[in-house]
């Protein structure tokens, strides 16, 4: 698999846009995603916040390991980070955020006489789900939103009710991925765009992930038999049974890997995290 490099030139813009807008704003809200919050925490990020107020929203937490998700917001709690499990479709744990919010809000506004709204900014990587998060704070489409990455363009100060505003800015990659199996991990999940990648080599990869870490989940999804196949013998599996065969009898590898990837973002695989607490501290 080749190396995967991607960083268009408004993710640049983004990242200037994060430090330059950071001075006016009491708190960073970051988005993550629940199910590789290591891979999906950006260290470009990290280097911008610095010391200013944090709140780490696990998002998509209804597609995560449960057991896993509660592993992770009890690291970050030893670290004095608060760490909200999030569903930004529904809209689960949204009253918990509110709530710090508010009392952020009071905190600030005692120190002086002249009440102003409380200034949030919220960043992730792309498809992590920030658009569909502040829709559903806002309660419309304040924000644009889309299945792909990288959608929102430009930054975008949003009221919220409670005397909030929010800055929404595009998601931000960093430049270089240094360490492929990140890069890997993030294609797993979609916060890299399909079309730059061999979705072939991604699901392989995938299977193999799942033989060794959820192999119940890839046997009772598929109805596979004999799970000590290689990964290239489930797949082959999986397109006689679901009936994925080309002209000429050969197998259809590009039908049943976007299947495979899809099923697994929609959580019809399972509950899957793809990082836990243990193997990546």
């Amino acid at each position: 698999m080749e190396n995967i490099n991607w960083y268009p030139g408004h993710m640049k813009k983004t990242r200037e846009l994060i430090k330059e807008n950071l001075k006016l704003v009491d708190a960073v809200i970051e988005v993550l995603d629940a199910r590789l919050p290591i891979s999906s925490s950006n260290p470009v990020i990290d280097e911008l916040v610095k010391d200013k107020k944090r709140i780490i929203l696990l998002n998509k937490y209804d597609l995560s390991d449960s057991v896993i998700t509660e592993k992770w917001i009890q690291v970050y709690r030893k670290k004095g980070i608060t760490a909200i499990p999030m569903n930004s479709v529904s809209g689960d744990g949204l009253k918990q955020l509110v709530h710090i919010l508010d009392e952020l809000n009071e905190q600030i506004n005692e120190k002086g006489k002249r009440i102003r709204p409380l200034r949030v900014m919220i960043v992730g990587i792309p498809n992590v789900g920030k658009s569909s998060l502040i829709n559903r704070f806002a309660g419309k489409r304040s924000a644009r939103i889309g299945n792909k990455p990288g959608v929102t363009r430009g930054k975008q100060w949003i009221s919220i009710k409670g005397n909030i505003q929010l800055l929404d800015t595009p998601g931000i990659l960093w430049p270089k991925f240094e360490d492929q199996q990140t890069a890997l991990k993030l294609a797993f999940v979609g916060s890299i765009k399909d079309e730059i990648l061999n979705i072939e080599d991604i699901a392989f990869k995938f299977v193999e992930f799942l033989q060794m870490n959820y192999p119940k989940l890839l046997k009772e999804r598929y109805k596979l038999e004999d799970l000590k196949n290689t990964p290239l013998e489930i797949m082959d599996d999986v397109c006689m049974k679901r009936g994925f065969i080309r002209s000429g009898g050969k197998n259809d590898y590009e039908r049943v890997s976007k299947t495979i990837m899809d099923e697994y973002r929609s959580g019809k695989i399972g509950k899957i995290s793809i990082e836990k607490p243990e193997s990546c501290i």
